[in-house]
């Protein structure tokens, strides 16, 4: 329990008393499900795991894949951000609809495991990674990923590369460096031609061991919710194209003999992949977590996609009125002041990164606190639940919360029809 949030809720009990006819109260809030999320609990009551577990709605999903693959067309092409579906099931899922190989990848032991699961597939590292995570890679590698083919280590500053460099040449190998630009996100990455050219001559010096293999330029800051007077959407992806421009024209002038025509030139994200659709420079779009669109995503670049993953759990125990420790009896002021309050419920565990979805009118008691093992609920009595009804939230983000629950419950109409394991390590 929360103590300073306890004490201000005892003392809140005579400032209610005292000063409440100066307050608006509270309206409730509560409303049942609706048929979708009934149809979710009916299906989850009879024939799920009755614990937390985060569910992927395949419809959902299916529609949030075909938006991205009717806006990534040739010649530019689709890259999965692996670290935003962490599961080589729900991967495999998205590769298959979306007709696409490459990966992101940005985990060390998830790499590993992509190459024995995908051994297909062309793999981009998302961030510039200590080179003894490399080391690891290499000295764990099975199967028959060819890396010297498949895949392209990120690199963000010549003595990242010199780094890279030496461990390329204890294995007796050729390792292929992308280099990170840096288009306006400003979290690393090249941020001019001098540093640039710098990377660049050391790879074109090391021709046994080095191979340039492109940029990548993440600019998910021209998608998101930044001041208007910061620049707009647009403002702010033309000056990151621009940048990027910039780079790809000074390595083309300057190291003519490094530039191809099939080096990865990696862009966009989830917050901007559309606005890519227009511009000819890049040929690699990631998107990741806009495929199952948590709350954080909920921007005006993605409102075409529609939310796929909520965290479900069950209802433990329904107890009515809020009632809090010491206060006992008291504590019904709250309730009396709240009809918000007037149920209490606890569920099978909570404090995810996530938000409620339904019933609508749930709310946290900040006065309890967070719990991990049984966190206390408020409602109003319209929300109709009981014990073992599903409490629905929605994550704020994917990446992360996907690794707690354990096996990811795959649905498709409302009922289960799969079950994915969740990455490890």
């Amino acid at each position: 329990m929360n103590r300073r949030n306890f004490m201000l809720g005892a003392a809140g009990v005579g400032a209610v008393v005292v000063g409440g006819g100066l307050l608006a109260r509270p309206s409730a809030n509560g409303k049942p499900y609706d048929e979708y999320f009934r149809v979710l609990n009916e299906e989850l009551k009879k024939n799920g795991p009755m614990r937390p577990c985060l569910v992927i709605d395949l419809d959902r999903l299916d529609h949030n894949i075909d938006q991205v693959v009717q806006s990534v067309k040739l010649p530019k092409h689709y890259r999965i951000v692996e670290k935003s579906l962490p599961s080589q099931g729900l991967i495999d899922y998205v590769s298959k609809r979306a007709g696409t190989r490459r990966l992101m990848s940005f985990h060390q032991p998830f790499i590993n495991d992509d190459v024995v699961a995908f051994p297909d597939a062309d793999i981009l590292i998302g961030k510039p990674l200590p080179v003894r995570s490399a080391e690891v890679f290499y000295k764990n590698l099975k199967g028959s990923f060819d890396p010297s083919r498949q895949l392209q280590w990120l690199n963000d500053t010549p003595e990242h590369v010199q780094q890279y460099l030496e461990l390329a040449k204890g294995l007796g190998a050729k390792l292929r460096i992308n280099i990170e630009l840096d288009v306006g996100l400003h979290r690393g990455g090249v941020a001019g031609n001098e540093v640039l050219g710098q990377m660049l001559s050391l790879i074109a010096a090391n021709p046994a061991n080095l191979e340039f293999a492109g940029f990548m330029g993440y600019d998910p800051h021209a998608g998101m919710a930044v001041p208007r007077i910061l620049g707009s959407h647009e403002e702010l992806f033309r000056k990151g194209m621009a940048i990027y421009q910039e780079r790809a024209d000074f390595t083309r002038n300057q190291y003519a003999r490094l530039w191809r025509e099939d080096l990865t030139l990696n862009a966009a994200g989830s917050p901007t992949y559309k606005m890519h659709e227009a511009e000819t420079l890049s040929n690699d779009i990631s998107v990741g977590t806009a495929l199952l669109k948590p709350t954080h995503y909920d921007l005006d670049t993605l409102t075409a996609h529609v939310p796929a993953a909520y965290i479900a759990t069950p209802v433990l125990k329904s107890v009515g009125p809020v009632e809090l420790p010491a206060l006992d009896g008291k504590s019904r002021i709250f309730s009396w002041w709240d009809p918000n309050q007037l149920q209490t419920y606890f569920i099978y565990g909570g404090y995810w990164m996530a938000e409620y979805e339904s019933p609508k009118g749930l709310q946290f008691n900040s006065t309890f606190g967070h719990s991990t093992n049984q966190e206390i609920v408020n409602a109003s009595p319209g929300v109709g639940l009981k014990v073992d009804d599903q409490v629905f939230f929605r994550p704020t983000q994917s990446e992360f919360v996907l690794l707690q629950f354990g096996d990811l419950v795959a649905v498709r109409g409302g009922k289960i029809v799969d079950y994915w394991a969740p990455m490890q390590g």
